[in-house]
């Protein structure tokens, strides 16, 4: 998944075609978290289909709401979330509200990310 992610970043549309395959792949249990930091560090990148957004959209809040996520899957998510609220200004107020709540006990990477949110 990490070379993937790397290209995916130079090289955006070859990931598009895969894109449902690799969020579907954020729904299974158990699943090792180098796999899923990947493929959202990629959505980063890549312009998700809009039949997708919602899908993305939710599995973005659950990583950044969740206490025991890691601090890298997090700070990638807020950034797709970020990216996102171009197409969706009505989820500002709710990223807003987590990253106020959650800004104290997050890890640099994080914080970082909500102060380019905050912008």
């Amino acid at each position: 998944m990490w070379p993937m992610s790397y290209v995916a970043e130079a090289h955006p549309q070859l990931a598009i075609p895969h894109l449902p395959a690799l969020i579907h792949l954020l729904h299974q249990p158990n699943i090792h978290n180098g796999i899923t930091r990947n493929i959202v560090r990629l959505l980063q990148f890549v312009p998700i289909p809009e039949p997708l957004h919602g899908e993305v959209m939710d599995r973005c809040f659950r990583y950044i709401e969740n206490l025991q996520e890691k601090p890298a899957i997090k700070a990638f998510a807020l950034t797709v979330l970020h990216n996102l609220s171009q197409h969706y200004p009505e989820i500002v107020p709710e990223i807003k509200a987590i990253i106020a709540d959650r800004l104290d006990y997050e890890t640099p990477a994080f914080k970082v990310r909500a102060k380019i949110f905050l912008r």
